[in-house]
């Protein structure tokens, strides 16, 4: 084994410690807890290139070390592909999931098992709007002037609204309607129908003209994305126990999660839907989340990314378990929302 090789195992030996306990790390402490087949003078000058080159630092006047965002950085760059999870826990996984009725239920379900898998906080995006496909639109009477318009995607997404026509509904209406909405959007792509929308009303005939102008600025805004209704977030208590330790970040960490911006945008650069992501620390742009590891990967199928997923947590987090837990999540919702 080469001095690197042995001090990254150091550096793992620090990490795993450091996570479990919540405290640093002494020298005497690696030696007694791992079996690094090396003097305790050499971890101990292990340690000191460690701490030189920026991947670990001394607390105050603690005796110990812990990984600074770099060290976290490089254990995670040197994990050569993330473990599974056991059998037993992808049948639960798949067993959980397998039971939601809707969207809605698939979402909900994934973001509170990912934050129970993890303890920490969970978030996950709704399928996005521009990678939909129109998968039918229905037309139904409400009363004499009004109608409901429901769009599907082909996730499973549901957007409902509802339309005052100012002409009297009629069943030869709804029909015309509901012909003219099936052959001009559906199965296309939401930026497509947006497009075939804005042109219907000079294909409609001069009886439903008026209709389809009331029904296209209703139907045009449930094809646009509303960022503030894209997000669900599960294990918020995990928080305060998550940065009990870094009070002063706490605030910082609430706010973010609750704008979401942030968030939004870290899941946006998700390309594939089998990648796991880690951003660590300073790494992330929002000041109030320099004290935050984020876990993501994107859902959907083959190599389309519909929506993500991601796991909140302090830095000092089981990186390994958390990607696995991240991971298969990920897989199973892009199963079920793909109909795969």
């Amino acid at each position: 084994m080469s001095a690197e090789d042995r001090r990254f195992e150091v550096l793992r030996a620090i990490v795993a410690d450091y996570v479990a306990t919540h405290e640093p790390v002494g020298s005497k402490a690696l030696v007694e807890r791992h079996s690094l087949g090396v003097s305790p003078a050499t971890i101990r000058n292990d340690m000191a290139v460690l701490e030189d080159e920026g991947y670990i630092a001394q607390p105050h006047t603690s005796a110990g070390r812990i990984p600074t965002d770099k060290g976290y950085r490089l254990f995670v760059d040197r994990l050569s592909q993330v473990k599974p999870m056991s059998p037993g826990e992808r049948r639960a996984i798949q067993s959980f999931l397998a039971e939601s009725v809707d969207l809605d239920d698939v979402l909900r379900r994934s973001v509170r098992l990912l934050a129970q898998l993890t303890r920490q906080v969970a978030v996950v995006q709704y399928p996005t709007l521009t990678r939909s496909v129109v998968r039918h639109v229905e037309v139904v009477a409400l009363g004499p002037t009004r109608l409901l318009l429901v769009v599907i995607a082909d996730t499973g997404r549901v957007e409902q609204r509802i339309a005052e026509t100012g002409e009297p509904v009629t069943d030869e209406l709804v029909g015309g309607l509901r012909t003219l909405l099936a052959a001009n959007v559906t199965g296309r792509h939401f930026s497509e129908a947006s497009g075939a929308l804005r042109g219907l009303a000079d294909l409609a005939p001069p009886e439903l003209r008026p209709t389809v102008t009331a029904v296209t600025g209703v139907l045009l805004d449930a094809l646009v994305e509303h960022p503030g209704e894209r997000l669900v977030l599960s294990g918020t208590s995990h928080v305060t126990g998550a940065w009990a330790d870094q009070p002063d970040s706490l605030r910082g960490v609430l706010e973010a999660l609750d704008e979401q911006v942030t968030l939004l945008k870290l899941l946006a650069v998700l390309e594939a839907p089998d990648a796991v992501m880690v951003s660590i620390g300073r790494e992330h742009d929002d000041i109030n989340l320099s004290t935050s590891a984020l876990v993501s990967a994107g859902y959907g199928s083959n190599n389309l990314v519909m929506g993500g997923l991601a796991v909140v947590g302090p830095t000092r987090m089981d990186y390994p378990g958390t990607m696995a837990a991240v991971r298969a999540v990920a897989r199973y919702v892009g199963e079920i929302v793909s109909g795969g």
